[in-house]
């Protein structure tokens, strides 16, 4: 018994001793699940963000914040999800939008695509709604890549704008 525990000691001091073995490097060393890519479907926006967290906080944790961002916009893909990821790029890229931390765009992220969760089961319907192919949040994307640059890209013109949608106006 206590060469066995001779052994197992002398491991640990090899592998950095008990600390390193066990103690706040063991994130680097951890399978931790990545998040599933998000589409923007409703109810998956905090599943998703939380995902992110955790894996950013077990294996991201000392990369810059644009890295970080970065990553999490590698998981947002498909449909209007792609083209609100194209508009951020862009705004990242052009300085447009700068995140002091990755929870402060996790925090616009949510607010892009999340809400209460009554809203979240109208807007799902909503986005079900197609027409001449596209669906209302593909018109919405598009309305703010084309607004961009042009004055008019703020928040209350795009919710008009999604008002008189749903009035079919």
């Amino acid at each position: 018994m206590a060469v066995m525990q001779v052994q197992i000691q002398a491991l640990l001091t090899a592998a950095g001793g008990e600390r390193g073995a066990m103690g706040s490097n063991m994130g680097s060393h951890m399978e931790v699940a990545k998040p599933a890519i998000f589409n923007r479907e409703s109810g998956r926006v905090g599943g998703f963000i939380m995902a992110c967290r955790l894996y950013i906080k077990m294996k991201l944790r000392g990369n810059m914040v644009e890295e970080q961002v970065q990553w999490v916009l590698t998981y947002v893909q498909g449909g209007s999800a792609d083209v609100w990821k194209e508009n951020m790029m862009d705004k990242l890229e052009s300085g447009e939008a700068e995140y002091e931390s990755v929870e402060e765009f996790l925090t616009c992220l949510r607010k892009e695509f999340g809400g209460g969760e009554e809203e979240s089961v109208k807007a799902a319907e909503l986005r079900k709604i197609e027409q001449g192919g596209k669906t209302m949040e593909e018109f919405v994307q598009e309305f703010k890549r084309a607004a961009r640059g042009s004055g008019y890209e703020g928040r209350p013109l795009v919710e008009e704008f999604k008002r008189g949608m749903n009035r079919g106006i």
